[in-house]
């Protein structure tokens, strides 16, 4: 049986990721980490205090849960680590090679790690991104991912280590709150649609990005992880994608379902981030390789996140 160990579990991925994990291999084989301890659904299984840069608790957890498969999504996110390069490189970056160095010491069955379209840059192709196209970042975070995707590929060629990874677009949910992304005002605008009737987006209206909702998302890291090892073709990072939009666009379709929401524009640093990232992604190695495809458009994740929020905020309300 795997026994599962989750870094970052507590994240906007992680906590979703988490659940959808213990679904299939049960609770008692899904390890999960973070550096709080977790409440509600998530405290029911097993848990323990990581700092991902701790390398050698990492090994000393790895050796006590008997693991054999690791999902790393610890980070600093893109926004957020703009104020603190140097930290976010460090935690980005040191994290990732413990979990490679475990996964090659201790013959760990297979390790998932996130990347990013942030490791796109100004001179990216910005319709239907190619899988293999010039990468120029100009965030740290951009930078630590696509040092990453060479880190993972080296150790796949040198070491035989079964590492697989993904490119997310923009991930929207409403489980979590966002963690410092550039987009995260497309899980924000939500939560203010709902308590205010308004949101000022610091970004303009025209603004496309790939976006995914955080089911397409969970489906798709599990689906590469159980694909068979000859179809994962590529070891640096696949390209995935679901929908692109702008914030005018997610305005109108949450205006089919409150007639009375309104939005303002206020674009602030993060615009000049999103500007250097891509309108859309070509993710048709993820669809060829091992059966890549997405189930939400935006109008049934529009109607979804709504749905799912109100009783949220109606009991942190009363």
């Amino acid at each position: 049986m795997d026994k599962i160990l989750v870094i970052g579990a507590l994240g906007q991925l992680g906590s979703e990721l988490s659940l959808a994990l213990r679904d299939i291999y049960g609770r008692d084989n899904v390890v999960i980490t973070d550096i709080k301890e977790p409440s509600g659904k998530l405290a029911d299984g097993p848990s323990e205090i990581l700092n991902a840069m701790d390398r050698e608790k990492l090994f000393e957890l790895a050796d006590k849960h008997q693991i054999t498969q690791v999902y790393h999504l610890a980070a600093i996110l893109s926004a957020k680590g703009e104020s603190d390069p140097k930290f976010a490189w460090q935690l980005n970056m040191d994290s990732l090679i413990h979990v490679l160095d475990l996964a090659k010491e201790k013959n760990l069955k297979r390790i998932y790690w996130p990347s990013s379209i942030a490791v796109f840059g100004p001179s990216t192709p910005v319709d239907n991104t190619p899988q293999n196209t010039i990468m120029d970042p100009n965030t740290i975070y951009g930078i630590s991912k696509l040092a990453g995707e060479r880190w993972c590929e080296y150790y796949h060629n040198k070491y035989g280590v079964d590492v697989r990874s993904l490119r997310y677009p923009g991930l929207i949910g409403h489980k979590a709150k966002p963690g410092g992304g550039t987009t995260d005002y497309a899980v924000d605008i939500y939560y203010k649609a709902l308590e205010e009737g308004k949101y000022e987006c610091f970004l303009s209206e025209n603004t496309y990005l790939p976006m995914m909702y955080m089911d397409d998302a969970v489906k798709a890291t599990i689906d590469l992880m159980q694909a068979e090892e000859s179809d994962v073709k590529v070891r640096s990072s696949y390209n995935i994608s679901a929908i692109s939009f702008s914030p005018k666009e997610i305005a109108e379709s949450i205006k089919k379902e409150m007639p009375e929401f309104e939005i303002s524009y206020s674009p602030d640093f993060r615009q000049k981030i999103a500007d250097s990232w891509p309108n859309s992604i070509d993710d048709s190695s993820a669809r060829n390789d091992w059966g890549w495809s997405h189930q939400f458009d935006l109008d049934k994740m529009t109607s979804e996140i709504l749905t799912g929020l109100k009783p949220l905020l109606n009991n942190q309300t009363s």
